[in-house]
């Protein structure tokens, strides 16, 4: 999920509170214990024991990246369209490198809401601890977050945008979602906000340290009816894979009540069998703890 735009820069600091955000003592915490360690010198070799050769240090490109697939995870585990976050700013961040096993990246960084609200973003920040294993997809994420929506202006929001959909009677089918020149008609924007919900989930499975991915199109999209009054989607978006440039087509059932959890199905065209996931449960995921926070 692309920002719109130049991120705005970082708001400036209000006066001085009487306790320390939880990202902070988190960063402070695993800093102490050796999980963060200062940046370094791309350029500078790095030796391992008895002169081994250690994997380079991450470039400030994959701090990014982990801040990336961070709120991929984050936005699927919210389970809501309208807490959907994109990327600000990388603030700092630290990395431990094992030669055999991956990266362990932690950073802070900040969000913006991906809906502006009065023509402003909501802004917000997160910890992170990213582990990116050699060679491997659907990095082990642990985060927690402060600046979001009260939890009750959320299920509003998300309520009518349910209310949106449901208003359409008969069983709905499109294409083209952006059309060719980028453009959303205003009442397909809670069907492309649900998709790219549901799609976070299939872009954190996917992502490498070296590859990531945007949702770039919605090629198809078929609305079903179900008894439970949940909404009840199939389509198929077109994920924009980065550095190859590849275009993904993803197949994606999904399912979703406001405040239940997400439910995802999905396919892509190079995979033998499909993935099945819930944004209530730790199925398909190397998680230990995620927290969200409001404050």
């Amino acid at each position: 999920m692309q920002p719109r735009g130049q991120p705005p820069s970082a708001p400036r600091p209000g006066p001085a509170r009487p306790y320390a955000p939880p990202w902070a003592l988190l960063l402070l915490l695993l800093t102490l214990r050796g999980a963060a360690v200062p940046l370094q010198d791309p350029a500078v070799p790095l030796q391992g024991p008895r002169g081994t050769d250690v994997p380079a240090p991450p470039s400030w490109a994959m701090l990014q990246q982990a801040a990336r697939v961070a709120l991929h995870f984050f936005n699927f585990h919210s389970g809501s369209p309208s807490e959907l976050r994109v990327l600000a700013n990388v603030q700092t961040g630290g990395w431990q490198v094992d030669p055999r096993r991956g990266y362990h990246i932690n950073l802070v960084f900040s969000t913006e809401s991906y809906h502006l609200q009065d023509g402003k973003p909501r802004l917000g920040k997160c910890f992170a601890r990213v582990f990116f294993q050699n060679q491997k997809p659907r990095p082990a994420i642990t985060m927690t977050c402060t600046g979001l929506s009260e939890k009750n202006r959320t299920l509003q929001e998300d309520h009518l945008l349910y209310e949106q959909l449901k208003q359409m009677k008969d069983a709905l089918t499109v294409s083209s979602i952006p059309d060719d020149y980028g453009n959303i008609d205003p009442s397909m924007r809670p069907i492309w906000d649900l998709a790219v919900l549901g799609s976070s989930y299939v872009m954190w499975e996917r992502t490498t340290q070296f590859s990531y991915y945007y949702p770039l199109q919605l090629s198809r999209v078929k609305q079903w009816k179900t008894s439970d009054h949940a909404i009840d989607f199939d389509y198929t978006v077109l994920l924009h894979e980065f550095p190859t440039q590849e275009i993904v087509p993803c197949h994606i059932h999904l399912i979703w009540y406001p405040g239940k959890p997400l439910k995802v199905k999905y396919w892509c065209e190079e995979m033998q069998t499909p993935v099945e996931a819930s944004s209530g449960t730790e199925e398909g995921s190397a998680v230990a703890l995620t927290e969200f926070s409001n404050f």
